[in-house]
C-alpha cells in the first residue's frame, strides 16, 4: 500500500531534494551513492576471494591425495618425493588456514589476502613443479590460474607485479636446475613462454577487471536513476490535485495518492483494502464501467457530507484480469472554471445593461423628487411619489449589487486561520449591532484550523450570512442566539464552518430556491445576497449549503477542501 505523501519531499528522496537545489542533500546523496558502490564492490570481491580460496583448497587436497594414495600420474614427485610431500602438506595447511581466516573475517584487506594467496601458490607450485621434473611437467600452467584470480582481485599495478613474481619464480627454478644439473635437458624456452603467458593473463585479467568495474558502476548508476525516477514519479503522483487510485482485478486498493485520500473522506487504509470498503459508490461505478466501457460519468459523493466527485477509469492492461486506474476530480474545480467563464460573460452583459438602466432611473428618481417638492400636491399623489422614490432606491440597489458582482476581482486565496477570521467577523458584527454582544458566540475545535480561501471574499460571505440571520429573525432581538461553529470532518476531508441561529428556519420550498438570483421573500430585498455568497464560495472551492438546525432554526454550512499538509497513513492500522 502506498501511503499518501506530504506537501514537501519526504525523507528518503535525495534526488528530489537535489532537483530543488538543496546542496547539502545532494552531497549526502553523492556520499550515499559512493558508499553503496563501494559496498557492492566489496561484496563482489569477497565472493570472488572465497571462490579462489575454495579452488586452492581443492587443488591442495588433490595434490596430497594423488601423491600419498599413489593414484596420480607418475611424474608427481618423481625427482624429489620428499620435497613434493613436504610441499604438498605445507600447501594444504596454508590453504586451510587462509580459508579459515577468510570465513571468520580478519583485519587483512581483500587485496592483501589475494596477494598473499598468489604468493603462496607461486612458491608452492614452483616447488611441486621442481620436485616433479621441472617446467616440462606442465604444472607451471596452474600458476596462471592463480595469477588470473589475483589480477581480478587486485588493483592498479599489482597484477603486473604478480605476473613478474610468477615469471621470476619459473626462471629461478630453471636457472637453479640448470646450475645444479638436476635435469638432463634445459627448458629455458618453455620458461620464457610461461613468463609471457603470465604477463598476458595478468594484463587481460586487469583489463577485464576494469571493464567489469565500469559495468558495475554503470549498472549502479542506472539503478540509482531508476530508483530516483520511481521516487520522483511517486512524489509527483502523491502531490497531484487529481486523485489517483489503483485497484487490481479483485478490487483491492494498491495505491492511493493524497488528493484521492482527501476526496474519499480520509478512509483508513489497511493492506490490500477492498475498494468496496473504502468507497462503495466508487466501487459501484468501477463495476458499471467494466461492464460497459461507454459508461457515462455521473458525479457522486463518497459520503453524505462529502464533496461531489467525478471519476474517470483506465485499464492497466489487456484482458479481464487487468487492474484499473481511477482518476478522481473535484467537481468544485470544474464548477470554478465554469464559474469564471460565466462571470466574465455576465460582467460584460450586466455592466452594459446596468449603465443603460441607470440613466432613465436617475431621471425617474429626480422627477419624483421634484414632484414631491410641489406644495399643491394632494396627499394621495404624495403617497405615490413615496412609492416611486422607494422603488427607485430598490432598483438602484439591485444595479449596485449587479455592478459589484460584475466588477468583482479574481480570487486571491491564501492560508487563513479560521479562529482569527471568525473573531474578526464577530467583532465587526458586534460593532454594527452592539446590543447583540452577548448573543453571538464562536466555537472552533481544534482551535487553530487552516483553510485556503480569499480573505475578503470569505469575510463577505460570513458577514452576509450573519446579517441575514439578524435581519430575518422574526422574534424579539433579545432572544436571538447566533453561533459560528467550526471544526474538521473526516467524511468531507477538510474543515467546515457553520452559521447557526435559533430563528424559525426556512421552509423546504424556499430552501430549494433561495440560492437562485433575484429570489427573495422580502419586499425590500434584492434576492442576490445568498446567490453572491454561493458564487463567492464556488470561486474559492468552498461548498455552501443549507441544513436545518439540530434544535430548530437555520444552519448554513461551509465545507472547505482543506490545506494540503504532510501526513502519513500507517498501512497496518
Amino acid at each position: 500500500m502506498t501511503s499518501p505523501g506530504g506537501p514537501y519531499p519526504p525523507t528518503g528522496h535525495p534526488v528530489v531534494f537535489w532537483c530543488l537545489g538543496n546542496e547539502s542533500e545532494g552531497e549526502l546523496s553523492n556520499l550515499a551513492s559512493a558508499f553503496q558502490q563501494l559496498s557492492r564492490r566489496a561484496r563482489n570481491d569477497l565472493w570472488l576471494l572465497r571462490v579462489f580460496a575454495v579452488f586452492r583448497l581443492i587443488l591442495a587436497l588433490v595434490f596430497a591425495l594423488l601423491f600419498f594414495t599413489k593414484t596420480g600420474p607418475a611424474l608427481l614427485g618423481q625427482t624429489s618425493p620428499s620435497l613434493f610431500a613436504l610441499t604438498a602438506i605445507g600447501y594444504l595447511g596454508f590453504t586451510a588456514a587462509g580459508g579459515v581466516l577468510i570465513s571468520q573475517g580478519s583485519g587483512v584487506s581483500i587485496q592483501n589476502h589475494a596477494f598473499i594467496m598468489v604468493f603462496v601458490d607461486t612458491v608452492a607450485i614452483t616447488l611441486l613443479m621442481h620436485a616433479s621434473g621441472g617446467v616440462i611437467s606442465g604444472l607451471g600452467i596452474i600458476i596462471a590460474i592463480s595469477l588470473a584470480f589475483g589480477s581480478l582481485l587486485t588493483r592498479e599495478r599489482i597484477p603486473l607485479l604478480i605476473a613478474a613474481l610468477g615469471s621470476l619464480s619459473i626462471l629461478t627454478e630453471q636457472v637453479y636446475s640448470d646450475l645444479s644439473n638436476v635435469f638432463e635437458q634445459t627448458a629455458y624456452t618453455q620458461s620464457g613462454l610461461l613468463g609471457v603467458l603470465y604477463f598476458a593473463i595478468a594484463f587481460l585479467a586487469s583489463i577485464f577487471a576494469q571493464r567489469l568495474q565500469q559495468s558495475q558502476r554503470e549498472i549502479h548508476r542506472r539503478e540509482i536513476d531508476l530508483a530516483n525516477m520511481q521516487q520522483l514519479n511517486e512524489y509527483v503522483i502523491q502531490h497531484m490535485l487529481t486523485g489517483i487510485v489503483v485497484a487490481d482485478a479483485e478490487g483491492r486498493v494498491r495505491m492511493m495518492n493524497e488528493s484521492a485520500w482527501d476526496m474519499l473522506g480520509q478512509p483508513v487504509l489497511n493492506t490490500d483494502e477492498p475498494l468496496q470498503r473504502v468507497s462503495p459508490k466508487l466501487a459501484e461505478q468501477v463495476t458499471q464501467w467494466k461492464e460497459d466501457k461507454t459508461f457515462q460519468r455521473v458525479p457522486f459523493r463518497p459520503h453524505s457530507e462529502g464533496r461531489e466527485l467525478k471519476a474517470g477509469f483506465s485499464s492497466l492492461g489487456d484482458g479481464g484480469d487487468a487492474g484499473t486506474v481511477i482518476f478522481l476530480e473535484d467537481a468544485s474545480i470544474l464548477n470554478q472554471q465554469a464559474q469564471q467563464m460565466k462571470l466574465a460573460s455576465l460582467g460584460r452583459l450586466t455592466a452594459s445593461i446596468a449603465h443603460e438602466i441607470r440613466n432613465p432611473l436617475s431621471s425617474i428618481s429626480h422627477a419624483g423628487q421634484l414632484l414631491a417638492e410641489s406644495q399643491d400636491l394632494p396627499p394621495g399623489d404624495r403617497r405615490l411619489t413615496e412609492i416611486i422614490s422607494k422603488n427607485t432606491r430598490r432598483v438602484n440597489g439591485i444595479i449596485e449589487t449587479v455592478l459589484q458582482l460584475a466588477r468583482r476581482d479574481r480570487s486571491n486565496p491564501r492560508v487563513l486561520d479560521l479562529t482569527r477570521l471568525t473573531d474578526e467577523i464577530v467583532s465587526d458584527t458586534v460593532a454594527r449591532h452592539p446590543r447583540l454582544r452577548d448573543q453571538i458566540a464562536t466555537h472552533i475545535e481544534p482551535p487553530h484550523i487552516s483553510v485556503y480561501a480569499d480573505p475578503q471574499q470569505l469575510s463577505q460571505v460570513l458577514v452576509n450570512l450573519c446579517e441575514n440571520a439578524i435581519n430575518h429573525f422574526d422574534k424579539d432581538r433579545g432572544s436571538l442566539s447566533l453561533q459560528i461553529r467550526g471544526g474538521l470532518t473526516r467524511e468531507y476531508g477538510g474543515p467546515f464552518l457553520e452559521v447557526i441561529d435559533n430563528g424559525a428556519g426556512i421552509p423546504p420550498d424556499v430552501a430549494r430556491q433561495m440560492f437562485e438570483p433575484f429570489y427573495t421573500t422580502s419586499n425590500t430585498g434584492t434576492g442576490l445576497g445568498l446567490y453572491i455568497a454561493r458564487e463567492l464560495c464556488e470561486t474559492n472551492r468552498v461548498r455552501l449549503e443549507y441544513c436545518e438546525g439540530v434544535s430548530g432554526g437555520s444552519c448554513f454550512r461551509l465545507n472547505f477542501p482543506g490545506v494540503r499538509r504532510e501526513f502519513e497513513v500507517n498501512p497496518e492500522t
